[in-house]
C-alpha cells in the first residue's frame, strides 16, 4: 500500500472522534496525509515548491493560522513540509505530491522561524527562505510540530523488538509441543486447554508477523475466501487445528496438523536470528495490533469454534504494549498524549479481562450482551484511534 492509502487508512477515522487531543491529532493528520486539492479558498497563501522556488509567495506572516495552497512547480514527484527551522519540528507534510499538482495545507503558527522544505524524488532537498513570526504570546491550539524520526532513530527499537521476539518463541515451541503431546496421547480436553495457551503465546507477537512471511500463514493462517477452517484443504496452523479440536473431530485427524504446527514454530525459531524487523514497520505495527483485532477478532471472523476471541484481543493487548516498549524514547518528546494511550490501553485489558471467569474461562463473544459488545467495540476503536500518532510519527521522512 502507499503512503499515501496507509495513511488515509489510518486517519480516515479520525473525524470520528471529537476528542481532547484534536489539535495533536490533525497535526499528525497533516505530517502523514495527502491533502485535500486547494481550491483557492480566501486567505489561502499561494506558495510555490520546486527545486528553484521552494516556498517562494509567503511573504506576509502572521501568527494564528497559516493557509496554503501549495503548488509543485516541477516536472517530478515531490514531498513538501512546513520545518520550524531552530528545531527541525514539521507541522504539516504533503506526501506523493504529483507534478504541477496544488495541495492545500494549514497550520496555527506562533512566535518563530520557518521554511519550507522541498524534496524531489529523484533530488536533493531544497529548503526555502526562513519566515519570521515575531512573538505574539498566548495562542489557542497551537499545532504542535513533530521532529521528523529518521531510520537510525527506529534501528535500535527494531532491534530490541526482534530480541524480544527471540526470547519468545522457546516458549511458543514448549507450549506447542504440549498441545502435540495432548492430541497424540487422545487426551483432547487438555489439548483445548493447551491450544488456548499455545494460540494465545503467538498473538501476542503481533509487531513481527510481516518478518515472519510465509511462516506466519502456516502457522496462523485464515481460510481462504469462500472457506471455513475446516474444509479448506489449503489451511494449517492454530485455525485448523481449532476447528477441528472444537469440532469433534478425533484426535488421530488432529495429530499431523499439530505436528505440523510444532515442526513450523520450530523453522520459524531456527530462521528467525536471520530475519531483520523493517525500523520502517515498528510504529505501525504497534498501530495495526488492535485494529486486526477490531477487523477479525470483534467480528468473529477469526473464531473457528474455540470461542476464545477474547482472549486473543487479551494477548493482542500484551503485544501492543510490548510493541510500544523499544519506541518510548521515540515518543517521549515527540507525543505528548503518550500517556492517554497508555489509559486507554489500560481501559481496554481491563474491560477485556472483565469477562474472564475466576477459573480463567472467557467468555464467547456471542456469550456477551448487546450492551458489552458496543461498549466492547467502542473501547477497543478509541484506543486504535489513540494509537494512530504512533504510526503517523514513526514513518520515517526524508530530511535532505
Amino acid at each position: 500500500m502507499s503512503s499515501v492509502g496507509k495513511f488515509a487508512l489510518i486517519w480516515g477515522a479520525i473525524a470520528l472522534f471529537a476528542a481532547a487531543a484534536l489539535t495533536l491529532q490533525l497535526s499528525i493528520r497533516q505530517l502523514s496525509i495527502r491533502q485535500m486539492p486547494a481550491q483557492q479558498a480566501s486567505g489561502q497563501t499561494r506558495v510555490t515548491a520546486g527545486p528553484d522556488n521552494c516556498g517562494e509567495g509567503w511573504t506576509k506572516p502572521s501568527a494564528g493560522i497559516q493557509r496554503f495552497s501549495v503548488k509543485n512547480t516541477s516536472i517530478t514527484g515531490m514531498e513538501v513540509y512546513l520545518q520550524n527551522v531552530a528545531s527541525k519540528a514539521v507541522y504539516f507534510d504533503i506526501e506523493g505530491f504529483g507534478a504541477g499538482a496544488t495541495e492545500s495545507a494549514r497550520a496555527v503558527l506562533g512566535g518563530g522561524s520557518y521554511r519550507f522544505v522541498c524534496l524531489p524524488a529523484d533530488g536533493n532537498a531544497a529548503f526555502g527562505s526562513t519566515v519570521t513570526i515575531s512573538g505574539t504570546g498566548a495562542i489557542a491550539n497551537l499545532t504542535p510540530g513533530v521532529v521528523p524520526v529518521t531510520r537510525n532513530d527506529l534501528i535500535p527499537a527494531a532491534k530490541a523488538y526482534g530480541d524480544w521476539i527471540l526470547s519468545r518463541l522457546p516458549v511458543l515451541i514448549a507450549d506447542t509441543h504440549t498441545l502435540n503431546t495432548d492430541v497424540t496421547a487422545g487426551n483432547l480436553d487438555a489439548a483445548k486447554r493447551d491450544w488456548l495457551t499455545a494460540h494465545t503465546e503467538y498473538e501476542t507477537l503481533g509487531a513481527a508477523y510481516g518478518a515472519f512471511g510465509d511462516a506466519d500463514s502456516e502457522i496462523n493462517g485464515m481460510p481462504a475466501s469462500g472457506r471455513t477452517a475446516i474444509d479448506d484443504p489449503d489451511l494449517t496452523g492454530f485455525h485448523k487445528i481449532e476447528a477441528l479440536l472444537y469440532g469433534g473431530a478425533p484426535a488421530a485427524t488432529i495429530a499431523p496438523y499439530t505436528t505440523g504446527l510444532v515442526d513450523a514454530v520450530t523453522r520459524l525459531r531456527n530462521e528467525f536470528p536471520d530475519v531483520r524487523i523493517d525500523p520502517l514497520d515498528i510504529g505501525l505495527r504497534a498501530h495495526e495490533i488492535l485494529e486486526n483485532a477490531l477487523q477479525f477478532e470483534l467480528t468473529g471472523r477469526a473464531d473457528a469454534g474455540s470461542g476464545s476471541t477474547l482472549a486473543t484481543i487479551d494477548a493482542n493487548i500484551t503485544g501492543t504494549i510490548q510493541a510500544l516498549a523499544p519506541l518510548r524514547g521515540i515518543l517521549a518528546t515527540r507525543y505528548p498524549q503518550i500517556a492517554q494511550t497508555d489509559a486507554w490501553i489500560a481501559r481496554s485489558r481491563k474491560l477485556v479481562e472483565s469477562f474472564r471467569s475466576p477459573a480463567g474461562t472467557w467468555t464467547p463473544l456471542d456469550g456477551l450482551t448487546r450492551a458489552d459488545r458496543e461498549k466492547l467495540n467502542a473501547t477497543i476503536s478509541q484506543t486504535v484511534e489513540e494509537l494512530a500518532p504512533v504510526a503517523a510519527i514513526c514513518d520515517v521522512r526524508r530530511t535532505s
